[in-house]
């Protein structure tokens, strides 16, 4: 089975969504399949790790620095750096032919897809939007509280949906760490905080957090891990104030074991991507902030369910746990933080898509 995967990552795009379709690449390689990333030359690439991770790769060409955006339908078509048909035609030659292709790309709809269906036999759609119209066999979106109605305005009657976050792509060593974090949280207490907002983080929220809680009462004695990514633009400003902290604080970049320091961990505050549902599949109570218009409803979603509390704020971060810690109560609430949010997912998702692709396929 040879799979194709056209995803970006960048500066303003993240690497949430190049992460999650490795991860299934993973997953699909166990079953078979062979795997090619098509993914643009924007600043803040991932192509290097993907080749590490052993699955080819093709870049398409860099979109030139003088480039004007390309605005319009859908929303984050700049996101392309070019326009979609040129964006096509590329993908197109690099594929060549594939049984599958799975696009992850929020600047891509049914116009580039129709125009990529002679390149494969099945065509994927990974998406947590439900705002613009696709053409394709097969559609995931982990989004919790996403429903079928959402998208059957935008969705050709054959296509079938895998919704929510029992679907949600997480790599298998968070299934692995579920019971041990699990059981660590009976009586739960705050002795390890661990901050980070995704792999780039071009607002530098992370500094910003730990201004307040250095500013703030919480115990001296609380251990602060920071985890940042290899193409963060502010990491060294955060490592310098770090050093400063009246809290033990380190700061890790490019981790390979954020299953382990997640389960290791007591609280998390972090943004409202893709890794919610890791926090959530190792029962993590978390805070967290929505850094992108597309994480506003899963943060709204999070504090709904009960499995995270969404703040605008660093000030109201550390309001919140102030409180909790004079009233008595930072036990208690952080155990029911954790009870929502294992509920939330068992991170076994990975496996289920990748099934249930073969299964499509086959």
């Amino acid at each position: 089975m040879q799979v194709a995967f056209r995803t970006d990552a960048s500066i303003e795009i993240g690497t949430g969504h190049v992460m999650r379709c490795l991860t299934l690449a993973d997953a699909l390689r166990e079953r078979g399949a062979e795997c090619l990333f098509i993914c643009r030359l924007h600043t803040g690439h991932l192509m290097d790790l993907i080749a590490e991770r052993g699955h080819r790769t093709v870049a398409l060409p860099r979109p030139p620095a003088d480039a004007t955006l390309t605005h319009g339908a859908p929303a984050h078509a700049y996101w392309l750096g070019t326009d979609w048909a040129t964006d096509a035609q590329e993908t197109h030659r690099a594929i060549g032919s594939a049984d599958c292709l799975v696009v992850d790309h929020y600047g891509l709809d049914r116009r580039w897809e129709e125009a990529l269906r002679s390149a494969c036999q099945y065509l994927m759609v990974i998406d947590d939007l439900a705002d613009r119209p696709h053409d394709c066999d097969l559609l995931l979106d982990q989004s919790l509280g996403r429903t079928k109605e959402d998208y059957d305005s935008l969705l050709g009657a054959d296509a079938v949906t895998l919704l929510g976050p029992e679907y949600a792509l997480l790599r298998p060593e968070f299934a692995e760490l579920r019971a041990a974090s699990l059981a660590r949280r009976v009586q739960p207490k705050l002795e390890h905080l661990l901050l980070t907002m995704g792999g780039v983080d071009k607002q530098n929220v992370t500094g910003l957090v730990l201004d307040a809680l250095d500013e703030g009462t919480l115990p001296s004695t609380l251990r602060i891990t920071v985890v940042m990514g290899p193409q963060a633009p502010w990491k060294d400003a955060v490592r310098i104030r770090a050093e400063s902290m009246r809290h033990s604080t380190q700061v890790l970049v490019g981790v390979s074991d954020m299953a382990r320091l997640m389960a290791e961990s007591d609280l998390a505050v972090g943004a409202a991507g893709s890794t919610s549902w890791e926090r959530c599949c190792v029962g993590l109570p978390s805070f967290v902030f929505a850094l992108a218009d597309n994480q506003h409803s899963v943060a709204s979603a999070l504090q709904v369910s009960g499995a995270a509390v969404a703040v605008g704020s660093p000030s109201q971060l550390v309001s919140v746990l102030e409180e909790r810690f004079v009233s008595g109560t930072i036990g208690k609430f952080l155990f029911g933080l954790s009870k929502a949010a294992a509920a939330i997912t068992d991170g076994e998702g990975v496996s289920r898509v990748a099934d249930r692709m073969v299964e499509e396929y086959v």
